[in-house]
């Protein structure tokens, strides 16, 4: 590996973390918009915001407006957390002497998928971006035992939380491994700094939300309904609030419901739904009853129902037993009423955009490949010399991606950038620490790669038995 970034292989991959962003910066400048992103521009322009969207990320655009408008200001915040944490970990990785993991480090960077997803301007790659550099900024800690590292960590950790309410999930083993060690010493206190933790992690974006006094929108509205419909279409049995417009709810979901996203039932839906949000809220308010306790109620009431419809959904998240895609897997351009803002088309970009929609085609593109990836690194994990790397970045991909079997609306590729990011660089650290571990057993070894080829084999096999026929039903 010395012979492949000569003598000084730390400027070597310097330099390609630096064209790698100059290139990146180059194809999607000043950042892709779409819907959600001109929303959010919209509120840091007006100084109001709500919840729908973190308000936190609002905020920190329109501090930014004055000297820079436009999504340029984030999107180089993007690139920077982005490039700097894979930076960060191949500096560990080099400070160690080990050059080929640096290597393989920067390599994940370069994920097509990845590369492409950071061209728009989303809480996603945000939170990703904070994330990598919490974890850069965490190995470099380990070995200077810093606790400005260490405190600057948890601080990108706690902005990440603020992104999105399950963003909970990606945060919590990376915070319990950056705690002191005698306080997780012990299984009680291993369980309680965890439970604190967690605690602590969810109470961010609702006490963000109320500093920054932001609109309540009802978003958790979004889920709730979801599973309404879903164990409605499953059970055949109403489970939504009484609709005054509504004399056959069972049948007029039927014609909305699927289990692909919630989106039918948005007030944006181009085919309007009989049973639509803000129905469903007047039902609500005027009905007087907690929408969660109808929700917990209904959930106990059919719960194979429930079941069936969020693995169906769970399937088509993580991109499993389904077609190569169900939704386009990266933008091109923007969809924004801002077109002052409009990237210009380009060789650079087109490349790039074939090549992540060629990745998310192949198994790794599949989320669901990532997650097995990240079990199997958890399975080696307690033998491997990195371990506190590597076991808390797999337990952050498979606790968020495994998430969304109960914490999601919608099948989109991009919920999954961290998960997918977290488990390769799990993955290439266990492997270069599997490289040199002699004694590990072999059943072990065997047993970390099963998932992996189930996951592979039944992909493959479903993209070859499915037809666009099937999906369409879907």
């Amino acid at each position: 590996m010395t012979r492949i970034l000569g003598s000084r292989p730390g400027l070597v991959l310097a330099l390609i973390i630096a064209a790698a962003a100059a290139l990146q910066a180059a194809a999607y400048w000043p950042g892709l918009m779409h819907v959600d992103s001109t929303i959010q521009y919209d509120q840091a322009l007006s100084g109001q915001w709500d919840d729908w969207h973190p308000p936190v990320m609002a905020w920190l655009w329109s501090q930014f407006i004055p000297l820079w408008p436009g999504p340029a200001p984030m999107f180089l915040i993007q690139l920077a957390l982005y490039w700097a944490g894979f930076g960060l970990l191949a500096l560990w990785a080099l400070r160690q002497g080990r050059t080929g993991l640096a290597l393989a480090i920067v390599a994940c960077a370069l994920m097509p998928l990845s590369l492409a997803r950071l061209g728009s301007i989303l809480k996603d790659c945000l939170m990703a971006g904070a994330l990598l550099s919490a974890t850069g900024l965490l190995a470099l800690s380990r070995r200077k035992r810093s606790v400005i590292l260490r405190l600057s960590a948890i601080a990108l950790l706690l902005f990440a939380a603020s992104m999105r309410s399950n963003a909970f999930l990606a945060c919590i083993p990376l915070l319990v491994i950056m705690l002191p060690y005698p306080w997780r010493r012990t299984r009680v206190g291993l369980l309680a700094v965890t439970l604190a933790g967690a605690f602590t992690l969810l109470c961010i974006m609702p006490l963000s939300n109320k500093m920054l006094n932001a609109a309540d929108s009802d978003v958790p509205l979004s889920l709730i309904i979801f599973d309404m419909a879903g164990i409605t279409e499953y059970s055949g049995v109403d489970a939504f609030p009484p609709i005054d417009t509504v004399k056959d709810p069972v049948s007029a979901n039927s014609g909305c419901y699927t289990p692909r996203y919630w989106d039918s039932y948005g007030w944006w839906n181009k085919t309007p739904c009989p049973i639509e949000f803000d129905k469903i809220r007047v039902a609500l308010e005027r009905s007087g009853a907690s929408p969660y306790s109808l929700w917990v109620k209904a959930i106990i009431a059919h719960p194979i129902a429930y079941a069936e419809h969020r693995i169906a959904h769970f399937n088509l998240n993580i991109r499993f037993i389904t077609r190569l895609s169900i939704r386009e897997p990266v933008w091109n351009a923007s969809r924004t009423h801002y077109p002052e803002f409009a990237i210009r088309q380009s060789a650079l970009l087109r490349t790039i955009d074939h090549l992540a929609v060629r990745n998310a085609q192949l198994p790794p593109g599949w989320p669901v490949f990532w997650i097995a990836i990240a079990f199997g690194v958890l399975i080696v994990g307690r033998d491997l010399e990195s371990r506190a790397i590597a076991v808390p970045l797999a337990l952050s991909a498979v606790l968020y991606g495994c998430g969304y079997l109960v914490l999601s609306v919608a099948a989109e590729l991009r919920y999954h950038m961290w998960t997918m990011i977290a488990a390769a660089l799990a993955g290439v650290i266990a492997l270069a620490d599997l490289y040199h571990l002699r004694n590990m057993p072999r059943k072990r070894i065997i047993l970390a790669t099963l998932p992996v080829i189930i996951v592979v084999v039944v992909g493959i096999a479903a993209r070859l038995i499915i037809t666009e026929e099937m999906m369409n039903k879907v």
